[in-house]
């Protein structure tokens, strides 16, 4: 019975996917016609952009792009090509680049990487991406100065564990609950994927996806992965 049931699941969980994949395709074909539109009426006529629905215009078309794009990555999020990565060196790469990003913002990047030189099986894109929402997640619960985010890579017993933490606004144990379920968001502009699709790929790791939080105490993310 309990097998039935998670061969039924992964089923349903498989048709929602596959409904989000088409629905994203039929949406993005009329969208690009209508900012090609757009951008051809703003070049015959320029004073259009001046109107200041215009910009209301361009930034919901904007988020529209954006939730197109999220979906796609969430309906392909369960699939992984893995390959053998020294993980310190993949995580230290990723790093260097997002630190511009944070010394932009004003915060400050902690990193503790434990030299692991076993190989990893991963999917290169795929965890970057994963790893880049949570960089990204962790960047938009900073609202206040002195902001700070930490990175750690330590082996934990017979696997390894990647985490992000920040001293952000932090989440109550009920946000905790439905952080990554898909559409839900605590974000005035968030789509409610990114983390939903950092779960699934995590979980196509074989791997797991754990957070520590609480309100004004900020998080921590932890992928801990074979």
């Amino acid at each position: 019975m309990q097998t039935e049931t998670i061969q039924e699941s992964a089923k349903l969980k498989q048709n929602f996917q596959f409904t989000l994949s088409r629905l994203g395709h039929e949406i993005r074909n009329p969208i690009a016609l209508i900012s090609s539109e757009l951008q051809l009426m703003a070049s015959s006529h320029p004073e259009v952009c001046r109107f200041e629905q215009w910009d209301d215009l361009m930034d919901n078309l904007d988020y529209i792009k954006e939730l197109l794009n999220e979906l796609s990555d969430f309906s392909h999020s369960g699939t992984v090509s893995l390959t053998p990565v020294n993980i310190t060196e993949f995580l230290s790469t990723i790093i260097a680049c997002e630190k511009h990003t944070l010394d932009y913002l004003g915060i400050t990047l902690e990193t503790h990487l434990e030299p692991i030189s076993s190989p990893v099986l991963i999917d290169r894109i795929k965890m970057r991406q994963a790893l880049l929402n949570l960089f990204r997640n962790a960047c938009e619960a900073i609202a206040a100065p002195r902001g700070r985010i930490t990175v750690r890579l330590t082996r934990a017993d017979d696997c390894i564990c990647i985490s992000v933490a920040d001293n952000g606004c932090g989440m109550t144990r009920e946000q905790i609950q439905k952080i990554f379920t898909p559409f839900v968001t605590y974000k005035p502009s968030g789509t409610g994927l990114g983390l939903a699709v950092t779960k699934e790929i995590i979980t196509a790791h074989h791997g797991s996806l754990t957070v520590d939080s609480a309100p004004d105490q900020g998080s921590v993310f932890r992928i801990f992965l074979k």
